[in-house]
């Protein structure tokens, strides 16, 4: 969470009045986290020369320009350049053009590289970290059926058995670690849909792990177990005074308020988030959220009191088997919705809601959702919304036909839904996650003024070269490992392939540390080959 002082620099306000250490003490993270698990050897080139970044990025007066890059703005009126130079001051983008004169400044060599906006990940519970792959076949909720996707599920193992013996130094473990591997894959802001609120000590470890991890980040302030200390929603007052009580800082706040919850606390979140000047964030699911619930809140008539209702400040997740209605108001009002492409698909949510958003006139971001089950990276979100989409519109226009010349390849009817494009869902992962966080005013784009949240892509890769197309090489052909340098807020953390101030050895330890107490906590035996 840094604040922005005069000097303009990133600092972390909340380890100046508790100070790192002592809050891991606190949360019996001693010998855990800290200091240790923040350092690293300075980067190498892959050449095998040490390499610095420009030196105090980030921080006021401190200046560099990211030079000879194809650079992919993502705002229309900067435009796109097969080769052009930002400039970076601070924190902020102040220069994007071709042959930007800038002397006595530290130059980052962008030649082969594609310069675009960091990704935008809108829905994450990072506090499954520990978990990951454990259920790569589960479905949302058992069937019954007693297939390998029935049991274990998702609802019964992980919300259900696993999330209550989480101790705060788990949420922090698998938060931070989850926050640096975003970074590592090029996304620069997350909404951390963070569903493990049993104590304010668990809610302290979330909200510091992404604090440490400094990158952009929501954090989604949802339930937990319901324990007796549980003391949601009413801690959002605390949390939001002790560690919001600015809005310019990396790390912001959401309210989270499950509609499938209890009728009374619900309600309660809502009202709060609505008093605090906070989003509202809420799954909407098929089988899990009843469509008379979500029907109520689009006709403004929701919750105990009868009146809570749909704005421009809710956030519903998925939003899969949705009635008509729904969909209608929840246009009208501004609703943003967050779609998780590759866990629908997989998890017996619904079909990705994308053909009736088009149809209605919406956007969608992107959102991961769960490692337990998926990759977290943005490269899977953008092509499993891209070939999903089209898959579906594909079949729909082939069938317009008989299948048989003359008719075999029909001209599509009237009506029928645009193909998605790679440019279409880069705007869902960079400007749509920003808008839909509240957070375009500072990120999404490169754009002269925003905080400069920018990554550098490796074309020169062999999974990419030659580069003949920027959008297309960075939707359907890149991955983790092209994503070679990484910047939020103008400070470098990721530099030549390295992420920069971490030791992932000791963190990558100290999860496996953690990972092992919840499964003996819970009586599971783990099971590389299940």
């Amino acid at each position: 969470m840094p604040n922005r002082h005069d000097d303009n620099s990133p600092r972390n306000e909340v380890a100046s009045r508790y100070g790192r250490r002592d809050f891991l003490k606190a949360s019996a993270v001693a010998g855990v986290a800290g200091a240790s698990l923040l350092t690293s050897p300075p980067a190498r080139a892959h050449d095998g020369r040490e390499q610095e970044p420009p030196r105090d990025s980030g921080k006021r007066g401190r200046r560099y320009v990211i030079r000879g890059g194809a650079v992919m703005s993502m705002d229309p009126t900067v435009g796109d350049f097969e080769v052009a130079d930002v400039v970076v001051d601070g924190t902020k983008i102040v220069e994007v053009r071709p042959h930007v004169h800038a002397p006595g400044i530290d130059v980052i060599d962008a030649r082969g590289r594609i310069v675009m906006p960091g990704f935008v990940d809108t829905h994450h519970h990072q506090f499954e970290t520990a978990l990951r792959s454990f259920l790569p076949n589960a479905l949302l909720r058992d069937d019954g059926s007693g297939s390998p996707s029935a049991d274990p599920s998702y609802v019964e193992y992980v919300l259900e058995r696993f999330a209550p013996a989480y101790r705060p130094e788990d949420v922090y473990l698998s938060s931070l670690f989850a926050g640096l591997a975003q970074l590592d894959t090029g996304v620069t802001t997350v909404h951390d849909v963070s569903q493990i609120h049993h104590s304010p000590e668990h809610s302290d470890a979330a909200i510091q792990a992404l604090v440490d991890a400094e990158r952009r980040a929501a954090f989604g302030y949802f339930q937990g177990d319901g324990r007796p200390e549980e003391r949601y929603p009413q801690d959002a007052y605390r949390i939001r005074k002790q560690w919001f009580a600015s809005d310019d800082q990396l790390v912001s706040m959401i309210m989270g308020g499950e509609i499938q919850e209890n009728e009374e606390v619900y309600t309660r979140a809502w009202k709060i988030a609505r008093e605090l000047d906070l989003s509202i964030a809420a799954h909407a699911v098929s089988g899990a959220v009843p469509r008379p619930v979500i029907d109520e809140l689009a006709r403004g008539t929701g919750g105990s009191t009868g009146d809570l209702g749909f704005g421009s400040d809710v956030l519903l997740i998925h939003m899969t088997g949705m009635s008509d209605l729904a969909w209608r108001r929840a246009r009208d009002a501004g609703v943003r919705v967050s779609v998780a492409f590759p866990i629908e698909m997989h998890m017996r949510h619904g079909v990705p809601p994308i053909l009736t958003m088009q149809k209605l006139g919406m956007e969608p971001s992107l959102s991961s959702d769960v490692e337990t089950t998926m990759a977290a990276d943005p490269f899977t979100l953008m092509r499993s919304a891209l070939t999903m989409q089209r898959m579906l519109v594909n079949q729909m226009v082939l069938e317009q036909g008989d299948f048989t010349p003359p008719n075999e390849w029909p001209t599509p009817a009237e009506g029928t839904p645009p193909l998605l494009t790679v440019r279409d869902v880069l705007r869902y992962a960079t400007v749509n996650g920003a808008a839909h966080l509240r957070l375009d005013h500072k990120t999404g784009s490169l754009t002269p003024g925003k905080e400069a949240d920018i990554v550098l892509l490796d074309a020169t890769a062999p999974n990419v070269a030659p580069l003949n197309n920027v959008p297309g090489a960075v939707v359907t052909l890149m991955d983790r490992t092209n994503v070679e340098t990484v910047i939020v807020a103008g400070k470098i953390r990721k530099w030549k392939g390295r992420l920069l101030d971490v030791d992932l050895d000791r963190l990558r330890h100290d999860l496996e540390n953690s990972r092992d107490h919840l499964f003996r906590a819970v009586g599971i035996r783990p099971n590389l080959f299940a």
